[in-house]
C-alpha cells in the first residue's frame, strides 16, 4: 500500500465544497476554478488514500460511507485551523496566552485564586490552569514542563528554575474561640504543654522547628494529629487541638467561618513564598502580570514582601 499523502489543504477544501454540492459544476463556480480541476483534484485525493469517495450516478456523485467520515473528519480539522488562527490573533496581541499554575496548598486556596481572579478581571481572554500539589511536587513538575509557574514554600533548589521570593512572614497559632488559652494575647512554646496539635502530614519547616523545639525545651505535649493542610483549620475548629499555622492560610479560612482564633506566637517561626519557572518565562507578559497581581496582604502579616526581586538565578 502506497504512502497516504494529505499535505494538500487545497484538495481537502476541494472535496468539502463537492461532498456539499454533490456535483463538479456547482464546486467549479463555488471556488472559482475550472470543473477539470475539480476532477482533477478529487481523483489524485481518492488515488492518495487508496479508496473511492464517490459513486458516479446520473452526472451528480453521491457520496460513499468513506466520503461521509473523511467530510467529518475534514470539518473537525478546520475547527481545529479556525482556533489556531484565533491563538495566533492572541499570541501576537498579548504574548503566551495559555498559563499552566501549580501551587503549594498554603497559598493554593484562596491567595493564588484571588490572583487569577484579579488577572481575568484585567483581561478575561487569558486562558488558566491551576492544580495544587505539595511544594516538592510543583518544583518537579515546574522542572519537568507540565507546568509554567509555581507557588512554593522556599527555600528551594533547582538548578533549572529561577525563584523569585514573595512573601516572608510568621506562623500564628489558629485556636477554636472556646479554646482553654483564647484569652491569651500571645501564644508561647510553653502554653502548647498538655495541648493536642494538629500538624501537616507533609514536610513543613515551621512544624518541624517547632516540634523540635518542644524537644529541645522538654515541653510536652498532649498528642497530634498528622493531617493535610486543607482539613487542618477545619480539624481546629472541631475541637482537635490548635496548630501552628502560616498567616495566610489562617486569615483565609477565619474569613469564612465565625469558630477559629488567630494568635501571635513566640518564637517567631518564618513562613517564606516565592514563585518558581523555567528562564524561558522570565520575561513573559503573562509571569510579569502574575507577580503584579499577587493581593497585598496586611501589614501585620508580613515580614517581607517581594514582587520582581530575583531571590536565586539558576544555572544550567
Amino acid at each position: 500500500m502506497s504512502d497516504i499523502n494529505l499535505n494538500s489543504l487545497k484538495s481537502l477544501l476541494i472535496f468539502k465544497t463537492l461532498y456539499e454540492t454533490g456535483t463538479a459544476t456547482r464546486t467549479a463556480k463555488d471556488l472559482g476554478i475550472t470543473q477539470s480541476g475539480v476532477s482533477r483534484s478529487l481523483a489524485q485525493l481518492e488515488e492518495n488514500i487508496g479508496i473511492p469517495l464517490f459513486m458516479r450516478h446520473k452526472k451528480r456523485l453521491v457520496a460513499l460511507p468513506e466520503a461521509d467520515e473523511l467530510y467529518g473528519e475534514i470539518l473537525g480539522l478546520l475547527s481545529n485551523l479556525e482556533n489556531m488562527k484565533h491563538s495566533i490573533v492572541s499570541l501576537r496581541e498579548f504574548g503566551a496566552s495559555r498559563i499552566r499554575i501549580a501551587s503549594a496548598p498554603a497559598l493554593g486556596f484562596a491567595y493564588v485564586p484571588k490572583t487569577i481572579a484579579r488577572i481575568l478581571s484585567d483581561n478575561p481572554k487569558y486562558s488558566i490552569y491551576l492544580d495544587i500539589m505539595p511544594s516538592p511536587e510543583v518544583v518537579r513538575a515546574v522542572e519537568a514542563g507540565y507546568f509554567d509557574v509555581g507557588f512554593v514554600t522556599l527555600p528551594v533548589t533547582s538548578q533549572v528554575l529561577a525563584v523569585d521570593e514573595l512573601i516572608s512572614t510568621e506562623a500564628v497559632c489558629l485556636m477554636p474561640k472556646n479554646h482553654s488559652l483564647a484569652k491569651a494575647e500571645m501564644i508561647t512554646a510553653e502554653d502548647l504543654k498538655g495541648q493536642h496539635l494538629v500538624i501537616p502530614n507533609q514536610p513543613n519547616l515551621a512544624a518541624d522547628q517547632l516540634l523540635l523545639h518542644l524537644s529541645e525545651k522538654n515541653i510536652r505535649i498532649a498528642g497530634k494529629t498528622e493531617a493535610n493542610i486543607a482539613a487542618i483549620c477545619s480539624l481546629v475548629a472541631n475541637g482537635v487541638g490548635i496548630t501552628l499555622i502560616n498567616p495566610i492560610t489562617a486569615y483565609d479560612h477565619q474569613a469564612a467561618r465565625n469558630d477559629l482564633l488567630i494568635k501571635p506566637f513566640k518564637p517567631a517561626f518564618h513562613y517564606r513564598f516565592g514563585l518558581v519557572y523555567k528562564q524561558k518565562w522570565a520575561n513573559n507578559r503573562l509571569v510579569g502580570l502574575l507577580k503584579e497581581m499577587i493581593p497585598e496582604l496586611p501589614d501585620h502579616l508580613v515580614a517581607k514582601q517581594m514582587h520582581s526581586g530575583v531571590m536565586e538565578t539558576p544555572t544550567t
